[in-house]
């Protein structure tokens, strides 16, 4: 799609500090720890049905397959670099959260999230077996519609926190259960959203108090902006700016690792929308590059390795 060549070519000129590198696709193995057998094998072979394809939104191709999965182990990609020390890390595309375990919907088809937050958590389980509790999730998303796949898929996981902030009216219509939703009139402007937005973090982090979330999924979609086809907000770019950072700066201050993902954008003007995303990547960039000073002087100047340089990586999903 040409919004994530030219988000990745925005990246390149503009941001250099960003490495953004290929990330391989996601195995079937992978796609296993969220999706089902049926689902894998018809998305590979060509065998979803026109109705599957219909709500997916778009026909079966061997090309759409690939991407799909190479959408999910970018995602991967990013949270394992994010736990591994980088903190912050990215997915130039991803957040494809109407895809449920046994179906895909809404220009979805495989969970992103889903399928990397499980295989995160079955790394950290297999390294640090011997504490014997589990790596905690919380997913923060922020498209402007609700993450219905991602609430069922983890609807009976209390290991998961699921965090979604989306218009009232939007798609989906039924709308799954969340750990917390928060439903937004239309029109909902800069002012109602951000308080709407404290107010949900606040939430979130006294009901995970008690077991922490050690890893963080941002969907940080642009189609909450006033000028989206779809979205039914009225959010400007300083304010969608603002709601990134208040994120961003929510988990440095907690210290915890986060992958995001683009997520939905559909403006009337293109350019607009990979502006606000790279605006979105500018500043988990500002967050990276914080937490990186702070490691360094908590451990006298010394932090990171040659491989990165300077640079901070970001993956791409081949889309």
């Amino acid at each position: 799609m040409s919004k994530y060549r030219l988000l990745r070519e925005a990246v390149e000129r503009e941001l250099p500090a960003i490495r953004v590198t290929e990330a391989p696709p996601a195995s079937d193995g992978e796609l296993a720890l969220a999706h089902t057998p049926r689902w894998i094998q018809a998305v590979a072979e060509g065998l979803t049905s026109d109705a599957e394809q219909r709500e997916i939104g778009f026909p079966w191709s061997q090309r759409v397959a690939e991407r799909a999965r190479r959408s999910v182990g970018a995602t991967i990609a990013a949270a394992r670099a994010a736990l591994a020390g980088e903190g912050v890390a990215a997915n130039l595309a991803g957040g494809t959260h109407h895809a449920y375990a046994h179906k895909g919907s809404g220009y979805c088809v495989f969970n992103d999230v889903a399928v990397a937050a499980r295989l995160m958590q079955a790394e950290w389980h297999r390294r640090h077996r011997h504490l014997q509790r589990m790596l905690r999730v919380i997913v923060i998303d922020l498209d402007v519609h609700q993450g219905n796949g991602t609430a069922a898929i983890f609807a009976d996981d209390p290991s998961v926190f699921t965090l979604s902030l989306h218009g009232e009216k939007n798609f989906p219509h039924r709308k799954e259960a969340s750990d917390l939703d928060v439903a937004l009139p239309d029109g909902c402007g800069d002012a109602e959203y951000l308080t709407a937005l404290d107010e949900a973090l606040d939430h979130a982090w006294a009901r995970t108090a008690d077991a922490p979330p050690g890893l963080a999924f941002y969907l940080a979609g642009a189609d909450p902006h006033e000028n989206d086809r779809l979205g039914r907000l009225k959010l400007s770019a300083d304010g969608l700016a603002e709601r990134d950072r208040r994120v961003f700066d929510a988990l440095a201050t907690r210290g915890i690792p986060v992958a995001v993902s683009m997520a939905g954008g559909y403006g009337r003007d293109l350019a607009t929308t990979v502006a606000i995303q790279q605006c979105t990547l500018a500043l988990a960039l500002q967050s990276w590059q914080a937490r990186r000073a702070e490691a360094s002087a908590d451990s006298g100047g010394i932090v990171g390795t040659a491989k990165h340089s300077g640079q901070h990586s970001m993956e791409q999903s081949g889309a």
